[in-house]
Parts: structure tokens; C-alpha cells; sequence
């Protein structure tokens, strides 16, 4: 039974860290920590969680990128550009998730889940930021119905914002999407559909990066991956076809409306 929960967890991981860009650690490391406490999975360590979901996220990574690449919507330059920050930000944050015993983890995580809520709720309303254009790294998209859109950004900002996001990564294994995604549609005007699609770009590369460190302090759990990569992976292509056809409104509501109840209780543990 575990290994299908597993399984159903990576899909839903998949599907959710697609859609919206943020990668689906956000989802399988909580769940690791709750089968692992309730005993259905053995003793899983905060690092163990943390390394086993990056695997999982660079599974959704890889395809959900090539899925959005065949559509076209993948800014490989941009993605390229972010990685000089997350890259060494993963490595960064892998290295302090050393540090971090089980109660302090999920004390620093429930917090960090409910601000990623808090955000996603605050997403729609906030009005993209002007900044000069100076120095940018301008970008021209033609999308589908021949609408031209233009974004840009300036790269020491970019390279700032990523290392952070890559930071994330390493120490919560969570992909980091939920704070890059933000930054590309409010900061840096990318459309939507192309913020995503090369948002998991990056995650997969600064996920990989984050994962080798993990590989190398020796915390992964590699039964469990094998049963989460592959729920990821077809739950990745499932995301990425759904949002190519859907608004996701209701699965936003729905993930804002977890994340905050998912936040709360954590930090009840965490405290107590």
C-alpha cells in the first residue's frame, strides 16, 4: 500500500509542480514527513526527506520542460541566465540543511509554506513593478495568436532573486518555483504561460545541482525515490497538458487553501 501512496504522491506532485511552476517538492516532502511519522515508511530524516524530493523534482523538471519546450514556451536563455544564481544557491542551501534537526525543519518550513500561501493568494493582486530599463536584458515573445509580448529584467537583480529561489531548493527541497514565478510575472513582465514553462527550467537545472550535493552528504533514500520519480514524471505531463488548455483558478484555490492548513500545522509541530 506505501508504494502506491508513494506513487500517487509523485503524480500529484508532478501534476501541481507543472502547472503552476513550482517544481512539487512543495507536496512530497511534507508527505514524506507524514508517512514517515505515522509510520508507514520508516524513520525519514528532514535531509533524507529534503534529498529523496529532489530527485523527484528534477524528474517533473526534466519533463515538464520538455513538454513545454515542444510548445514552444521555454525561454531557455532566461532560464540559462537565473542558473548562474540558483546553481550555487542550491549547493548553498543543501549545505545548511545540515544543520537543521527535525523539530527546527518543520518549525522553519511550516513558515515558509505559509508565506509561499501567502503569496500565491496575494499573486493576482499585486501590479507588476517598473523598473528601469537600463542595462536590461530585454526578451520578445509571439505567442500563439501572434500577440507580441516583451519582458526583461536586469541580470545582477535576476542572478540575486535565483540564488535565493536556488537557496530554497537545496534547503527545503521544494524546487523554488513558488518565489521565481512571482518574480518573473511582477518584476520582470514575463507572459504567464512563458514564466512557467521556464521557471521548471530552472528548477531543473539548480535541482539537479541541489540534488548531487544531497547525493554526496548522503541523503537519499533511494527506494523511495524510485517509487516517487516515476508519479512525477507522468504527473508532470499531465500539469503541463492542463495548463496549455485550462485556467487553473481552482486548482491555485485549492493549493493556497492546503498550503496555509499544511503551514499551520507544521508549525504546531514544530513548536510543540
Amino acid at each position: 500500500m506505501e508504494w502506491f501512496i508513494l506513487f500517487i504522491v509523485g503524480v500529484v506532485g508532478g501534476v501541481i509542480g507543472s502547472l503552476m511552476g513550482l517544481g512539487g517538492g512543495v507536496i512530497v516532502v511534507p508527505a514524506l514527513l507524514y508517512l514517515s511519522a505515522y509510520g508507514l515508511i520508516g524513520d525519514i530524516s528532514p535531509q533524507l526527506a529534503v534529498g529523496t524530493s529532489l530527485l523527484a523534482v528534477i524528474a517533473t523538471g526534466l519533463s515538464s520542460t520538455l513538454a513545454y519546450y515542444k510548445k514552444g514556451n521555454v525561454d531557455i536563455k532566461s532560464g540559462l541566465l537565473f542558473f548562474i544564481g540558483s546553481g550555487p544557491g542550491g549547493v548553498f542551501g543543501s549545505w545548511l540543511n545540515g544543520f537543521l534537526d527535525a523539530e527546527t525543519f518543520t518549525l522553519y518550513f511550516g513558515i515558509f509554506i505559509i508565506l509561499v500561501s501567502l503569496l500565491l493568494f496575494l499573486q493576482n493582486r499585486l501590479t507588476p513593478v517598473d523598473l528601469p530599463k537600463d542595462n536590461r536584458v530585454m526578451m520578445t515573445y509571439v505567442d500563439a495568436k501572434g500577440i507580441e509580448h516583451q519582458y526583461g529584467y536586469h541580470l545582477p537583480i535576476a542572478v540575486i532573486i535565483s540564488f535565493v529561489v536556488g537557496c530554497t531548493s537545496g534547503l527545503f527541497g521544494i524546487g523554488g518555483g513558488a518565489l521565481m514565478v512571482p518574480a518573473m510575472l511582477l518584476l520582470f513582465r514575463f507572459p504567464p504561460h512563458i514564466a512557467v514553462a521556464t521557471s521548471m527550467f530552472m528548477i531543473l537545472l539548480s535541482s539537479t545541482t541541489s540534488s548531487l550535493t544531497h547525493l554526496y552528504l548522503g541523503n537519499i533514500e533511494w527506494i523511495l525515490a524510485l517509487l516517487l520519480v516515476p508519479g512525477a514524471w507522468f504527473g508532470a505531463k499531465m500539469g503541463a497538458a492542463i495548463n496549455t488548455r485550462l485556467k487553473p483558478v481552482t486548482v491555485v484555490l485549492l493549493l493556497r487553501i492546503f498550503l496555509l492548513i499544511f503551514g499551520l500545522r507544521l508549525i504546531i509541530d514544530g513548536l510543540l
